[in-house]
């Protein structure tokens, strides 16, 4: 017998930041929303907010990140319009690396 599947199969994500303080900036102004600074692990943190405590989300800590085009994607909500939140990554020193891209499930764009 198998087991009922989890709600979500991504559960948590890290993202390592060279600048933690820079990078809670970034994604704070991009994404519209704060970032909680924790402390209670082995590193500092940044954690990304959820609508429940039960939501998926991940937080930033001091790291190596992955070099440019060999990391994961990540897919982050962030408020729309979309092209709003393109010109906000622009604005804080981001990459957007691809046109819009619409899905069944919504439209996304890659950036770093």
């Amino acid at each position: 017998m198998t087991e009922a599947p989890p709600p979500n199969v991504a559960v948590w994500f890290e993202i390592p930041v060279t600048d933690l303080e820079r990078a809670k900036a970034f994604y704070g102004a991009v994404l519209k929303t704060e970032l909680k600074d924790e402390d209670t692990g082995p590193n500092p943190m940044a954690m990304f907010p959820a609508a429940s405590a039960g939501g998926v989300a991940g937080h930033l800590y001091p790291g190596k990140p992955a070099a440019s085009g060999s990391g994961i994607t990540v897919h982050l909500a962030a408020p729309q319009p979309l092209e709003a939140a393109l010109d906000r990554v622009r604005a804080q020193g981001g990459s957007v690396v691809s046109g819009v891209i619409t899905i069944p499930a919504g439209r996304f764009a890659y950036c770093l």
